[in-house]
């Protein structure tokens, strides 16, 4: 008994946790650099992501999918996740910020100045998030409507599952506009072009959380309070993210 209680107690025989990090399309690659550098600082610990707009994360986590953190692109969506119970609320904070953009194709775009240029003929397709999903796509539905476009342009509208669908439809010139984030933009290099970064939405801020039924509890709230660290915080500052 007491031989098996010392091999209970050797590093090796300690099983790893394994976390599942649910975050934001916008954050694949950020993320992905993020992950070994949280594991080399805890031993024993993997985290694995699941990339995907914010809105079908939090669906999955509804209907009981295995989640240990929550880190999307909007405050509304962790919001609905408190009233429903699904994150521990003391685990909530804001680790990064971003900024909505305006983008054309790099190449043969059509020369766009303003929000209202979307209106003219040599826009027939813009690319946004769908706004019951993807939070880019609500932020940029607010920045249309304070701007008296969203019904005007409607019909030009194609909808995409994320941002990244969003930028791949720009990069590759399958329309003439489109709403991402500056971070995700970025990424595209001479593929994109930067036309503005439109007004009237709410501040484009990240928020994380540990989530309720998380059976790794302790190693999902490291996770949380790693990314505040100036080794995560310099990774984010790397993509393009802002300070919270």
């Amino acid at each position: 008994m007491r031989l098996f209680s010392l091999f209970l107690l050797l590093p090796w025989a300690v099983s790893a946790q394994q976390i599942t990090v649910s975050t934001a399309a916008s954050l694949t690659d950020a993320f992905k650099e993020i992950g070994p550098k949280f594991e080399a600082s805890q031993p024993g610990a993997t985290v694995r992501f699941n990339f995907a707009a914010s809105g079908v994360l939090l669906q999955q986590i509804a209907q009981g999918a295995p989640v240990d953190v929550f880190a999307i692109a909007d405050q509304d969506t962790m919001d609905r996740a408190a009233a429903q119970k699904l994150i521990e609320p003391a685990s909530r904070k804001i680790f990064a910020t971003n900024t909505l953009v305006l983008v054309e194709p790099g190449q043969d775009g059509p020369s766009l100045k303003s929000l209202q240029d979307l209106t003219g003929a040599a826009v027939r397709r813009i690319a946004i998030g769908k706004p019951a999903t993807v939070p880019a796509g609500r932020y940029t539905q607010q920045t249309l409507t304070s701007a008296k476009l969203w019904t005007v342009l409607e019909p030009k509208f194609v909808q995409a599952d994320s941002v990244r669908q969003v930028l791949d439809y720009v990069g590759r010139g399958e329309v003439e506009a489109g709403f991402v984030y500056r971070t995700d933009a970025m990424l595209f290099g001479d593929k994109v072009k930067i036309v503005l970064a439109p007004p009237g939405h709410t501040p484009v801020s990240y928020p994380v959380a540990v989530v309720s039924d998380s059976a790794h509890k302790a190693v999902a709230q490291n996770f949380v309070n790693f990314l505040s660290t100036d080794a995560a915080q310099q990774v984010l500052a790397k993509y393009g993210f802002g300070k919270p």
